[in-house]
């Protein structure tokens, strides 16, 4: 079965960096696009960053576009986000997703079927 699972978060001071892991199982990884969403306290989930199969195309959404860098190594079935620059308004849950397709529709949850359980970023001082 398709198993994503999130690694990386901790607590990080602003303009601080961290980066986040998702290793995933149970599909053909290198086949699909892959995802990052976040969900902060008392709002809706958000689509963060979006990789297509190959790696070579990427898409981010406007509030961390320029921070963040979303990346892959389909040899160890593991996506990445490195997030710089952090804000407190980064604080979330972040997910990793599996796209149903080898591309991605911008950073819609749409275009996803399968999520990972998360890991907490938290930006305090």
């Amino acid at each position: 079965q398709v198993q994503l699972v999130e690694s990386g978060g901790d607590l990080v001071q602003p303009g601080g960096s961290l980066r986040l892991s998702c290793a995933a199982s149970g599909f053909s990884f290198d086949n699909r696009a892959m995802g990052w969403f976040r969900q902060a306290p008392g709002k809706e989930r958000e689509g963060v960053s979006c990789i297509s199969s190959s790696g070579r195309i990427t898409a981010y959404a406007d509030s961390v576009k320029g921070r963040f860098t979303i990346s892959r190594d389909n040899a160890k079935d593991t996506v990445y986000l490195q997030m710089n620059s952090l804000k407190p308004d980064d604080t979330a849950v972040y997910y990793c997703a599996k796209a149903k397709y080898y591309y991605c529709s911008g950073v819609r949850d749409v275009g996803m079927d399968y999520w990972g359980k998360g890991t907490l970023v938290t930006v305090s001082s």
